[in-house]
């Protein structure tokens, strides 16, 4: 997985660029490799079944003593601690509700540290990726929310997400951008020129 390297990150700007002429809206990208490390993932999951196994063992009576299950459990362990800190190994530990949960979080407080919610007219919208949680998300501010349902942007976000889960998400990124556009240039036409946030995309 590798984000978005210089000529991407500027087609992406060029795009927000392009669309915020013909709206008032304040468009951010923010895109992160992850949400969240999960360092606690996997010792989760090595506890969980490190507890399991001297009861596996003690189906067998007399097959080992308790110092010898003792360093057995031990070694269980340290051994699937180690094994399940592999990136591709933690991901599929983690259910999907927990990684969409904690890129939901991310992308609200990015909202926030973007200072969408401080925009003249209320007008910021986020267009936020967590590659490895392989999830999309649009937020808006009470300017656009007001002439926008949330609904709008179901099924921008579903394509997005499409093209993330397939490594395309320059592609992504472009096409949402130019669908978000269509529907701001009717609700929340350009009234005056000005650029209030940086158009550059945000890397995390």
């Amino acid at each position: 997985m590798a984000l978005l390297n210089e000529d991407e990150q500027r087609q992406v700007a060029e795009a927000i660029d392009r669309i915020e002429r013909d709206t008032d809206a304040e468009v951010v990208t923010v895109l992160a490799a992850q949400a969240d490390n999960y360092s606690y993932i996997p010792l989760l999951w090595a506890g969980l079944v490190a507890l399991v196994v001297p009861g596996a063992i003690n189906f067998f009576p007399g097959w080992l003593s308790a110092s010898s299950l003792l360093l057995v459990q031990w070694i269980t362990f340290v051994v699937l601690a180690l094994l399940f800190r592999a990136p591709s190994v933690t991901t599929r530990l983690i259910p999907q509700s927990v990684r969409h949960w904690r890129a939901s979080n991310l992308a609200r407080r990015q909202f926030l540290e973007q200072n969408l919610h401080h925009t003249q007219d209320a007008t910021g919208m986020l267009i936020f990726v967590s590659e490895a949680e392989r999830y999309v998300e649009i937020l808006v501010d009470r300017g656009i929310a007001s002439r926008l349902d949330d609904a709008t942007w179901d099924t921008i976000v579903a394509d997005f997400t499409r093209h993330v889960r397939e490594g395309q998400t320059l592609q992504g990124f472009l096409e949402c951008i130019e669908a978000c556009g269509k529907h701001l240039h009717e609700h929340i036409p350009a009234t005056h020129e000005r650029n209030e946030l940086s158009n550059r995309l945000v890397m995390l």
